[in-house]
């Protein structure tokens, strides 16, 4: 099947955050729901009557979510497209050594009666490539983004969320963050435990230092240009106190009052 080239709208915003702490520190509700996803439309030549539709893969969703879109999008058996991802070549970088996670650009594609998981999941990776460009750091970024996706609660902290990770990182410090451990936990909670902080994993971020061996979600645009280019700041910590309030500090004592505050605003909500 061709494609010919796709034209690229601004995505709209849809995020959300989680405070991070030496300590333990509990996670911010998400509220709302995905608005939507950076709009690519994906050109199939006419084919007789075929009946065109469309899959918006929203920013931030895991590979898993991902298949299971696209299967029943495109009407084939569950497992289908996840199947394929580890069966097919998809045009991956040699960076991903052979994990699509990331590299599934979030996007609306317009499905044909002729669409097929494999060459749904294959353009989507080409998208990713062109959007994310070439050069050393691509798959680092890529793995940095989709941690900003999943940590900020609006396109304006994603800079700063970007900045903590880099911080953290320079200073030798574990990043903390409850979304690793989700991912590595194949869930999405608000609530982290000790001992959830204990589990054997090169996603517990907690244990371990420096980023996860992969991307945890397929980030957006907004993610990656803030992962590119964060402000200046000396942040190590942030927690989103309640919704459109995070506060970013470097100052331990500072954070632990920012926790105690959200933890009350969670505990009488």
């Amino acid at each position: 099947m061709e494609f010919e080239s796709p034209e690229v709208s601004p995505p709209p915003t849809r995020r959300r955050s989680r405070g991070r702490l030496v300590l333990l520190v509990c996670t911010l509700a998400v509220l709302g729901v995905v608005a939507g996803a950076v709009v690519l439309f994906l050109l199939w030549k006419k084919d007789g009557g075929s009946h065109a539709r469309s899959l918006t893969i929203p920013e931030g969703w895991r590979s898993a979510q991902v298949y299971a879109a696209v299967d029943k999008a495109v009407g084939a058996a569950p497992g289908t497209a996840k199947k394929a991802a580890t069966t097919v070549d998809l045009g991956l970088p040699a960076a991903a050594k052979g994990n699509p996670e990331g590299y599934l650009f979030p996007a609306t594609y317009p499905v044909k009666d002729d669409t097929t998981a494999q060459s749904l999941l294959t353009y989507m990776v080409k998208t990713a490539k062109e959007r994310l460009g070439t050069g050393p750091d691509v798959h680092r970024d890529l793995v940095i983004a989709s941690i900003v996706q999943a940590e900020a609660d609006t396109p304006s902290d994603m800079g700063k969320v970007a900045r903590v990770i880099d911080n953290r990182m320079a200073t030798g410090m574990p990043l903390q963050m409850d979304s690793t451990l989700n991912y590595a936990m194949n869930r999405s909670t608000l609530d982290t435990t000790h001992e959830d902080t204990r589990i054997d994993s090169p996603y517990n971020t907690y244990e371990r230092k420096g980023l996860p061996p992969t991307p945890i979600g397929n980030p957006g645009l907004d993610a990656l240009r803030a992962t590119r280019t964060p402000p200046a700041g000396n942040w190590l910590y942030f927690v989103t106190v309640k919704p459109g309030d995070t506060r970013f500090t470097h100052d331990y004592e500072v954070q632990k009052r920012n926790v105690a505050e959200f933890n009350e605003n969670r505990r009488t909500s």
